[in-house]
């Protein structure tokens, strides 16, 4: 990585004026990333308010019903807002707050950025405007309610699908508008630097704990680390410990409906290179996950040269799998899971039938499925 860049990919490709924006950015997080006194803040709020470090549970019951490899499941699923987002949001607001941010925007799909960041935000009394597409918004009414409760503002957004593409260039729009007030806090890998980098750093706490976890639960590193991929955020981090490890196959999981780095070609999106989903036109591509938080037509730079350098291996899976996936962990050990997530947790499944008993699987349990379950219920009465 170097200025931005994932080999061919990221980089900033934006106007003028905002790379204004992202250069001051970048410096502030450079200079804060080591420093002593800002670490140990983030390390305070992530054990007293997030709840960290949280476990890496042998799922011991699917293990046995699938046979072969152990999976173990690292539960981003038991952080505080039920999922990963809150790693990032708490490093973003602390670093926000030493630039002297007034307001705090963002972008949400599925609404657990959007919940990460309202609550973050109330907590260090920071008003917030979420930017969110109107078919997620019907989709993840839940969240909506608990972000307007967190006290945010969160903002229809009803161009092209309505989805995660859209709320992010609105997002982007209005960090031109208001850059001297405003800090973005991005919440996927994707985005011009320094936004793929940053968020790597925050959620790279998931492997780092894993790594040292997994090595005193077994004594030796996993066969595997799988995990659901749509902008890239909680596989990043989940892969990112592994990466030197070459032994440990990173394995990112795509929704079939919406395969970015399976189906894509490089090409600029949302100010970065990245593999894109791009229709007859060279625009990008409508997607169609039943994820709200997989629904993106790219993917974060790193993962785009993880899979072209060979280094991981990004396979997909189809919503009704995710679907099938869903129900067994929650029948089996009694977990819960994100639809996002149950990408993730099928691929596993598949993996460990062809692996031996002595070896192990980490699957990144990115969040917790209780904003899924109104969907679920409608999809599986139909």
């Amino acid at each position: 990585m170097n200025n931005g860049y994932f080999g061919e990919f990221g980089g900033s490709y934006v106007p003028e004026d905002l790379q204004v924006v992202l250069n001051d950015l970048s410096d502030a997080f450079y200079k804060y990333k080591d420093d002593p006194e800002f670490n140990a803040d983030l390390t305070y709020y992530l054990q007293e308010y997030v709840g960290r470090e949280n476990p890496l549970t042998f799922a011991e019951n699917l293990t046995e019903y699938v046979g072969g490899a152990k999976i173990y499941l690292k539960r981003e699923d038991l952080n505080h807002t039920g999922a990963h987002k809150i790693n990032n949001t708490i490093g973003q607001i602390l670093l926000a707050k030493r630039m002297g941010a007034k307001r705090i925007i963002a972008e949400t799909g599925a609404g657990q950025h959007g919940v990460a960041t309202a609550t973050a935000c109330a907590m260090f009394k920071i008003p917030c405007t979420i930017y969110m597409g109107t078919e997620d918004m019907r989709r993840q009414a839940l969240n909506v309610f608990r972000m307007e409760l967190l006290g945010a503002k969160v903002v229809p957004i009803d161009a092209g699908q309505g989805r995660l593409k859209e709320a992010v260039d609105a997002a982007l729009a209005e960090l031109v508008k208001n850059h001297d007030t405003t800090f973005y806090l991005l919440g996927s890998a994707v985005g011009p630097h320094p936004f793929p980098l940053m968020v790597r750093h925050f959620q790279s706490i998931i492997s780092e704990e894993a790594r040292r976890q997994i090595l005193e639960k077994e004594g030796k590193l996993p066969a595997a680390v799988v995990a659901c991929v749509g902008g890239g955020s909680n596989a990043i981090g989940a892969f990112a410990h592994f990466i030197d490890d070459k032994d440990v196959r990173l394995i990112g999981v795509e929704p079939s409906e919406s395969a970015a780095i399976n189906d894509g070609v490089p090409a600029v999106l949302h100010g970065f290179k990245c593999l894109t989903l791009l229709d007859q036109s060279n625009n990008p591509a409508e997607t169609n996950s039943i994820a709200a938080g997989l629904d993106y037509p790219g993917v974060g730079p790193e993962h785009s040269q993880l899979s072209v350098s060979g280094r991981a291996e990004y396979v997909p899976v189809s919503g009704h799998e995710a679907l099938e996936a869903f129900q067994i962990l929650s029948k089996i050990e009694g977990i819960i899971p994100a639809l996002e997530s149950s990408h993730a947790i099928f691929h596993a499944i598949e993996l460990a039938k062809e692996l031996s008993p002595e070896e192990s699987i980490i699957v990144n349990l990115s969040g917790r499925g209780d904003k899924d379950v109104d969907q679920v219920f409608n999809m599986l009465k139909k």
